[in-house]
């Protein structure tokens, strides 16, 4: 398994652009400068009136699919 940890600080309104069909995905930049492109659906969990914020952990298989995602 690999592990990415991030910060997101993106706001609410930003975000429902993908509910729009404007974003489908969001970029993340890791803390080791690897750019990710991480589908927006999987932040809805997370999703609050303030938007996307904190520190998080994208977990992957060898083969880099996804396998979970975790807000720290």
């Amino acid at each position: 398994m690999k592990q990415y940890y991030f910060n997101l600080n993106i706001s609410y309104h930003d975000y429902l652009a993908h509910y729009t069909g404007y974003a489908f995905s969001i970029l993340v930049v890791t803390d080791e400068r690897l750019k990710l492109q991480v589908p927006a659906s999987r932040f809805r969990p997370f999703l609050t009136q303030l938007g996307l914020r904190g520190r998080f952990r994208l977990i992957t298989d060898q083969n880099n699919k996804f396998i979970r995602l975790e807000s720290l």
